[in-house]
């Protein structure tokens, strides 16, 4: 159709050579506006395009992450920090994850923001309000995957956020001087005097050239003075058009929720849509890639001081925005991140949100199940403990499914800690911040063995409990580099201060004889296990979690068929 725009336009001249410039004029406008108009059309079709296969690509990744196929996905290991009290224990991040499992966050500030709920568990109304504005999107699906769309096409990014802020902080060089605001009007009228005055032939050719060099001079000289500034702000234009599409998608929606609400009134200020004025400073800071094009910079520069007249405009658009830019960004990560949790629960109408209580330390749930394990393969448990001074000893032969139950609690709090669904049928939970020893390291650079790693995790869970600290504590086979008798001695050890300090917890060992201590804690140590059923030389498992002390051990088996000659 553009093809046909120029044809047409040039057929009628043709026709209408000989009528004319009144006549040729309007038809060349004419042939050019329509050649515009399709031109924009086709632009605004191509974006359509765009954004359609990133929906469909959005949802082609939602049925592999059904299927449990999400390793290929950003798994967030530059937030894993080694020394937190449960971030490795848990997989919280690095393949296979529960970060890759669940964000679908584009920008840079929603991936951390993800990642700082995941670490810390929030207060009880943060909880319950995240709750229902999770719900909510659960049930906007399309309006999420928009989003997701929108912030897809280019990575907002924390430098970005940085360098306007920055940017922000300084002050103007500008618009506040007098002789700036006289320069640029007067220097571009004399300018266009003089090409004017050439064009009536008032200025000769020699004239003309000597008049343009000098404009050319102080155009150069001024963009000298504004270089720095097109160098701050050169590399921010496709993360702030993608921050305005997402934004105009907030703003757009309309949502019940009290949570939504407030964050979304975040970016709806006193002078105009957020949306808008970062649309605004895009267009602004999009003027100055006239550089990248000499034989359209020069001539603009030279007579109309371009350089000088974006400077201005981009101070003036500081003047009036300067204490509000922080805030888009922030409610870009906290819709990303819920939006997130929403299509966690999407996902999985069958998890549930947990109850919460505050006043003390509880689980009571129904079916848990370990989220990153696939429905048809997960085997789901009940549990529940109340109150302070509660340690539960989990005894149960190796691959019984003592670790991955140990997880499996521990994943839960954390999850709906952060207000997202848990994998349960049922969970009322106290916001407690988990603490584990369950996967030690030995450190060659720092010079530390397994056993001495392990000591120092224990000390800081003994310090955290001794501070009254409210922390749950997950222990996996205590004190294992070292002696067996050593071990022993220091496990029972430690579940009696555990106890005495009023810890909860629940510690996985294959040291029967710790359950023994049921004895002298009756209303404190609470005996399970997991089984095994052994059928000729062949194991069973059932991954059931069971009361009492473990009663059948198949570590012979095990090293029998490995060929160990017992």
């Amino acid at each position: 159709m553009r093809l046909l725009s120029i044809l047409a336009g040039a057929f009628l001249v043709w026709l209408n050579w000989s009528n004319g410039a009144l006549f040729i004029v309007p038809i060349i406008t004419l042939a050019f506006a329509a050649f515009l108009v399709l031109v924009s059309r086709d632009l605004n079709n191509q974006e359509n395009i765009d954004h359609f296969l990133k929906l469909i690509h959005i949802n082609e990744q939602e049925l592999l992450y059904l299927h449990h196929k999400f390793t290929h996905q950003e798994d967030g290991v530059q937030f894993l920090d080694e020394q937190h009290p449960f971030a490795s224990d848990l997989d919280i991040f690095g393949r296979s994850s529960i970060y890759q499992y669940i964000n679908r966050a584009n920008s840079e500030q929603g991936k951390k923001l993800l990642s700082a709920w995941l670490l810390a568990p929030a207060q009880k109304g943060v909880i319950l309000a995240r709750q229902k504005a999770v719900q909510e999107l659960s049930g906007k699906t399309e309006w999420i995957q928009d989003l997701q769309a929108r912030t897809a096409g280019s990575q907002v990014r924390i430098a970005t956020q940085q360098t306007i802020e920055q940017w922000l902080s300084e002050g103007s060089s500008f618009i506040h001087k007098q002789g700036w605001q006289l320069v640029r009007f007067v220097v571009p009228a004399l300018a266009l005097s003089c090409v004017g005055l050439y064009i009536i032939d008032y200025f000769s050719y020699q004239q003309f050239l000597v008049s343009m060099v000098v404009c050319f001079a102080i155009a150069t000289l001024i963009s000298r003075k504004v270089y720095p500034l097109y160098r701050q702000l050169d590399k921010i234009s496709a993360d702030i058009k993608t921050l305005s599409n997402s934004i105009a998608s907030i703003e757009n929606e309309n949502f019940q929720d009290p949570m939504l609400r407030q964050v979304q009134q975040q970016v709806k200020t006193g002078s105009g849509l957020a949306s808008g004025l970062i649309k605004d400073l895009d267009k602004i800071v999009s003027r100055f890639e006239y550089r990248l094009n000499p034989i359209v910079f020069i001539p603009l520069n030279t007579l109309f001081l371009w350089d000088l007249q974006v400077a201005l405009q981009l101070e003036a658009w500081k003047e009036k925005n300067n204490q509000q830019v922080g805030q888009w960004f922030d409610t870009l990560a906290v819709f990303e991140v819920l939006c997130s949790l929403g299509t966690l629960t999407f996902n999985h109408p069958d998890w549930c949100f947990a109850d919460i209580n505050d006043a003390e330390p509880e689980i009571r749930g129904e079916a848990l199940g370990h989220p990153l394990i696939e429905k048809g393969k997960s085997v789901v448990n009940d549990f529940s403990t109340l109150g302070k001074a509660q340690i539960n000893i989990i005894t149960g032969s190796n691959m019984a499914g003592k670790s991955t139950f140990l997880r499996t609690i521990g994943v839960n709090m954390v999850l709906s800690a952060m207000g997202a669904p848990a994998c349960a049928r049922s969970l009322t939970i106290a916001p407690l911040m988990v603490m584990s020893s369950m996967r030690i390291k030995d450190n060659l650079e720092e010079s530390t063995s397994t056993f001495y790693a392990e000591l120092k995790k224990l000390k800081t869970i003994i310090d955290a409990v001794r501070a009254k600290a409210p922390v749950f504590i997950l222990l996996d086979e205590i004190l294992r580099g070292t002696n067996s008798h050593d071990r022993h001695l220091g496990s029972k050890a430690l579940i009696r201060q555990l106890i005495h300090e009023s810890a909860t917890g629940i510690v996985a060992t294959h040291d029967l004889e710790l359950a023994d201590l049921i004895a002298e804690f009756p209303s404190g140590i609470h005996n399970y296990h997991f089984d095994v059923q052994i059928q000729g030389e062949e194991l069973f498992f059932d991954y059931k979690l069971k009361t009492g002390i473990c009663q059948s051990l198949n570590a012979s088996l095990l090293m029998k068929k490995i060929g160990i000659e017992l």
